[in-house]
Formats: C-alpha cells, sequence, structure tokens
C-alpha cells in the first residue's frame, strides 16, 4: 500500500497524484489517498488514479466543529474487503447524531470550500507583503514550489495556509492573545477561522514521530515553527484587518 496526504498537513506539500498512481498500478499497489484537506471541491483522487480515498469527516465535510467521524470511499471490491476486516474488528458505523450533523454539512461543502478558497488567496496575498511574516506557503500563490502541479489536480486551492514568523514562540502568545475574529486553536475546515502554531520541537516530540531525514525534510517546509490557518466564513477584509491587528502587536 502506498498512503499518501494530499496537501500534506500541515506544510501543505503536494503529491503528483496521476504519477504516483501509475507507479502504483505498475507494481500491483493499492493507493491511498488522505484527501481531507482538498476536498472533493478541489480535488477528486480515484478520478486521478487512486483505489481508495479517505477523508477525516469532522473537518471541511462537517464544516461547524461540532461531529467527530471519518470515511473511506472506493471501489466496491475494496470496500467490502475493509468491511469484513476493519468494520467487524474495529466497528463501522457512527453514531446517528453525528451521522446527521455531518450529512446536514455535506449540503453546503461546495459553496463553502469555494468561498474559502477565494478568501484564503485574499489573505495568503495579504500575508506574504505583511512586515511580520517571513514565509507564506499556500497552493494558490506563484510561490509555491508545486503551483504547476496545484493547477493541474485541483479546481481551487482551498482553505488553508501556513505561514512564518520571527520569534514564532512570542508571537504564538501575542496572536492568542490578540485576535478578535480569528479563534487561536487547534483543528480546521470549520465555520470560523482558526490559527494555531505547530513547533519543529512539538513535531519532533510527538506521535507525528519525524525524525532524521524525514525532519530535515519537514524544516525545509516549515522552518523552526509555523502556523497553520484554516480559513472560515468571515469576510475576507474582516479576516485581514485582524490578522493585520494581532500580527503588529
Amino acid at each position: 500500500m502506498i498512503l499518501t496526504e494530499n496537501p500534506a498537513n500541515p506544510i501543505l506539500r503536494l503529491t503528483d497524484l496521476a504519477a504516483v498512481a501509475e507507479i502504483a498500478r505498475s507494481r500491483d499497489i493499492i493507493l491511498v489517498v488522505d484527501s481531507t484537506m482538498a476536498t472533493p471541491v478541489a480535488t477528486r483522487p480515484i478520478l486521478l488514479g487512486a483505489d481508495l480515498v479517505v477523508h477525516s469527516l469532522t473537518k471541511y465535510m462537517n464544516g461547524h466543529g461540532d461531529a467527530l467521524g471519518g470515511s473511506v470511499s472506493g471501489s466496491k471490491n475494496l470496500i467490502e474487503e475493509i468491511r469484513k476486516q476493519g468494520g467487524v474488528y474495529l466497528g463501522a458505523a457512527m453514531s446517528a447524531t453525528n451521522a446527521w450533523l455531518i450529512m446536514r454539512g455535506i449540503d453546503t461543502l461546495f459553496p463553502r470550500v469555494n468561498a474559502m478558497s477565494r478568501t484564503a488567496l485574499e489573505v495568503a496575498n495579504f500575508l506574504s507583503q505583511h512586515p511580520k511574516v517571513t514565509k507564506v506557503v499556500y497552493p494558490g500563490l506563484e510561490s509555491h514550489p508545486q503551483h504547476e502541479l496545484a493547477k493541474r489536480q485541483m479546481d481551487v486551492f482551498g482553505g488553508m495556509i501556513t505561514f512564518q514568523t520571527d520569534e514564532p514562540e512570542n508571537m504564538c502568545s501575542q496572536l492568542a492573545k490578540r485576535l478578535q475574529v480569528v479563534h487561536y486553536a487547534v483543528s480546521l475546515g470549520h465555520q470560523r477561522s482558526i490559527v494555531c502554531m505547530l513547533s519543529t520541537d512539538e513535531l519532533n516530540n510527538s506521535t507525528w514521530g519525524l525524525q532524521g531525514e524525514k525532519l530535515e525534510e519537514y524544516k525545509k517546509w516549515a522552518g523552526e515553527g509555523l502556523f497553520r490557518l484554516s480559513i472560515g466564513l468571515e469576510s475576507s477584509a474582516d479576516i485581514i484587518s485582524d490578522l493585520d491587528q494581532a500580527l503588529r502587536g
């Protein structure tokens, strides 16, 4: 099995899904794509050759931060195998309330993700010019090292942005204290904008398990710490104004 997350959380690095799918097919390997951060609005991995697609329904699919769930999609044969194996031992049904909340959210998935993507591009452009920000990563920016790939396999560029600042630990406290519209919290894909800091040390010592070459590769994208910003449904003007006053202190 080849398992990829596209875009990768939190560094927003992309995988060329069509190219990896071709490699997988030539070796009779199953390709599984976690497409939580792209959503089907941006990318549909099965059309690019993936065998299974995984989503954390807690995020964009639900869209309101009030239900937990997950899904795996694919061919009937593969899903039947998952049901026979994983379903028997781990369970394959969520609570009725969570299912209802997630289905409610999916009804508005398309307009939500499109709106978030438009706002995210405006915010990313703003952050890239901000004196307190040293780097911005967003697939919709030409500065993203895989921008051409993003244009090929994404219909929209999504609502996730990462950015870096000098002295991220101090900026972390500053944002948490000063933000008024954007919430300083973990999670993503909700109706409200959310930002949090992820440090390299935290990732090295956590369940992410990044060490050695993997940690060095991560640092190329993330430096010593980055802020992961999930754009919500607020107006771009309100988000930009709030980030500006919070970053400037």
